[in-house]
């Protein structure tokens, strides 16, 4: 592991070993080709891990706030998409 603290989406590639069931991972050879499995992966888990990473946000805020609405949670989504697609950077998972 790296000592360079890289945030989500940043950092060279590195080589994981990865086991999927044969019928997603022909599923995803269907839909992307052969070269393009990595990046539909990697894109896969980012999409999860940024998320998992508002998820916890909406969870502190709520803890410290109060509940907040299902209104304001997909807003609160969209703020959160534009901010980080314009920053091009997302934050690293706690």
């Amino acid at each position: 592991m790296s000592e360079i603290p890289y945030n989500v989406g940043e950092g060279p590639a590195t080589r994981v070993s990865l086991s999927l069931p044969e019928g997603t991972a022909e599923a995803i050879r269907r839909r992307v080709g052969k070269r393009e499995f990595s990046a539909f992966i990697t894109e896969a888990v980012e999409r999860e891990l940024r998320g998992q990473i508002l998820d916890e946000y909406l969870a502190d805020y709520e803890r410290r706030q109060g509940v907040i609405s299902e209104h304001e949670q997909e807003r609160a989504r969209g703020v959160f998409d534009e901010v980080f697609a314009e920053e091009g950077q997302w934050p690293a998972a706690s």
